[in-house]
C-alpha cells in the first residue's frame, strides 16, 4: 500500500521529478480540502495533463489514487486514536460524504471503518491524539536540542523532550481560530505522538503536514546515509545514520528568525523574535504555562503601518534588518515568493537574494529549513568552516560536492560534530538555522 506519510525526502534530479514531489506533498496536505487536480496543477503552475503524467511516472500511481490514500490513512489515524464520530472523520479526511467514505474505505480494506475503532483512546475531550511514522534510524536528541534552542519565546517551547507551539488557521469565513500542538517521541514505535487542540480539527491534514515537514518525517535515512557516509573520511564519525534535517512549521516565521539571527547568537535571535510576537502576534490562550503569542503572519507585517524601522526599532531590531523583514513580507503577500511550492529551489534563492540585506548565508538557510531543500549548503556559515578548518571556502565548495543531492544533511552533521566530546549533538551558540 502507498505510505505519503513515509514518503522518500528524495533530492529529485530534474523538473519533472521535482514537480511529482512537490505535487505530492501538496496533496497530503491539502487532502481535506475538496480542490480538484486542476486546481492542485495551477497552484504548482502547470497544466492538468503534465500534473498528471508527472505524478504517474514518478509514483506508478494517478494523482487521484495517492490522494484517496491519502484520505483513507488520514482516516484510519483518526479511527484508532480519536474519539471522533465516523461522520466528523470522513469530512475532517475529505471524503464529502459519508456514503463515499463508507464505500471506499470497505472496497479497499474489506472492513467497515468502525472495525477499526479502539475501546476508548487515550486523549481529552478536547485534543486530538495521532500517531506519525518514520523510517528508523531517528536522532531524536539532536532534533530536540536544535528546536529547543532556538524555540521563540511566548510561540514554541521544548519542556521534558516535549516540543510544544501555538498554531492558528484561518477557517471559510475568515475568522483565525487559534490552538495548541505538542510533539512527542515514540521509539519504541518508530513515530511521534501529535497532540493537536479540537479547536485546530478543520486544518488536521494542513498541521500534521507541518509537523513532518518540522521533524522530517518523509526523510530516508539509508538513502542520506549512503551517499554522506563519505564524509567519514574526512573526518572519522562526522556523518551519523539518522540525523534528521529540521524544517519549519511556519516558513515567514523561520525566514524571520534567520535574517534576524545574522551576525548575532542563537539566544539573541530567540529573544527578538519573541518580542516580535509578543508585539504583532496574536495573543492566544493555550492553558500551556508560556505559550502566549501566535508568530505574526507575511500579511500582519506587511500592513504595519508608518515606517518599518520605527515599529521594529523599539524591540532591538536593527533598521537594516526591519528592512529586509519587510520586503520578505510583502514579496510574500505578492506571491513573488512562495516557500510551499518552489519547484526550483534555485530561483527561489536567487529571489530571496535579490532582497537588500539577504545574503547567500540567510538565502540558504532558508532554503534549508523553510523549503526544506536537501542540497541547500551555507558554505559561508561560521559553524561549516569551523568543523572542516583549516580548508578555504574553494575547498570546502569542492569536498562538499562529494555530498549532493544532501549538503543541507551534511550541514547538519557539521553543526553537531561541533560539541565538545560527542558528533552528535548540537552547539549551542552557532549562528540560528
Amino acid at each position: 500500500m502507498c505510505r505519503p506519510e513515509l514518503a522518500p525526502g528524495a533530492a529529485p534530479i530534474d523538473a519533472t521529478s521535482v514537480l511529482a514531489h512537490k505535487a505530492a506533498r501538496l496533496l497530503e496536505e491539502n487532502c481535506g480540502s475538496g480542490q480538484s487536480m486542476e486546481e492542485y496543477a495551477r497552484r504548482l503552475g502547470c497544466s492538468g495533463r503534465h500534473f498528471r503524467r508527472a505524478f504517474t511516472v514518478a509514483f506508478k500511481v494517478s494523482p487521484v489514487q495517492y490522494l484517496q490514500t491519502c484520505r483513507l490513512l488520514l482516516a484510519k489515524n483518526l479511527l484508532t486514536d480519536t474519539r471522533l464520530s465516523v461522520t466528523d472523520v470522513a469530512m475532517t479526511a475529505g471524503f464529502g460524504s459519508l456514503r463515499r467514505f463508507n464505500d471506499l474505505f470497505k472496497t479497499r480494506y474489506r472492513i467497515p471503518p468502525s472495525a477499526l475503532r479502539k475501546q476508548t483512546p487515550n486523549t481529552r475531550d478536547d485534543a486530538l491524539m495521532l500517531t506519525l511514522a518514520y523510517r528508523p534510524p531517528y536522532q531524536w536528541r539532536e532534533m530536540i536540542d536544535f528546536l529547543a534552542q532556538r524555540a521563540i519565546p511566548g510561540v514554541e517551547n521544548v519542556v521534558d523532550d516535549r516540543y510544544t507551539r501555538t498554531a492558528d488557521y484561518v477557517n471559510g469565513a475568515h475568522k483565525h481560530i487559534y490552538g495548541c500542538v505538542r510533539v512527542e517521541h515514540r521509539p519504541q514505535k518508530n513515530a511521534l505522538t501529535v497532540t493537536i487542540a479540537s479547536s485546530l480539527l478543520p486544518a488536521l491534514p494542513r498541521l500534521l503536514a507541518r509537523v513532518r515537514n518540522l521533524f522530517d518525517l518523509y526523510c530516508t535515512p539509508d538513502a542520506v546515509y549512503e551517499t554522506l557516509s563519505v564524509m567519514n573520511d574526512t573526518r572519522p564519525g562526522v556523518c551519523v545514520s539518522g540525523v534528521r534535517l529540521p524544517g519549519c512549521f511556519d516558513p515567514f516565521e523561520t525566514s524571520v528568525r534567520a535574517i534576524l539571527g545574522q551576525q548575532i547568537t542563537v539566544r539573541a535571535a530567540s529573544t527578538l523574535a519573541g518580542r516580535l510576537a509578543k508585539t504583532f502576534g496574536a495573543p492566544v490562550d493555550t492553558g500551556v504555562e508560556g505559550l502566549t503569542h501566535c508568530f505574526p503572519s507575511a500579511h500582519d507585517i506587511a500592513a504595519l503601518s508608518g515606517n518599518i524601522a520605527d515599529r521594529l526599532g523599539p524591540l532591538g531590531i536593527r533598521r537594516a534588518r526591519a528592512n529586509t523583514i519587510l520586503a520578505l513580507a510583502q514579496k510574500i503577500v505578492g506571491g513573488e515568493i512562495d516557500f510551499s511550492l518552489c519547484v526550483s529551489p534555485e530561483s527561489e534563492i536567487k529571489k530571496l537574494q535579490s532582497i537588500p540585506g539577504l545574503g547567500v548565508w540567510t538565502a540558504q538557510t532558508i532554503a534549508m529549513r523553510a523549503m526544506s531543500w536537501p542540497d541547500a549548503f551555507p558554505h559561508t556559515d561560521h559553524g561549516v568552516k569551523k568543523a572542516l578548518a583549516p580548508r578555504s571556502g574553494k575547498e570546502i565548495l569542492e569536498i562538499a560536492e562529494l555530498w549532493r543531492p544532501w549538503r543541507a544533511y551534511a550541514t547538519i552533521n557539521l553543526w553537531n560534530s561541533l560539541q565538545e566530546g560527542t558528533t552528535c549533538s548540537i552547539r549551542p551558540r552557532i549562528r540560528p538555522h
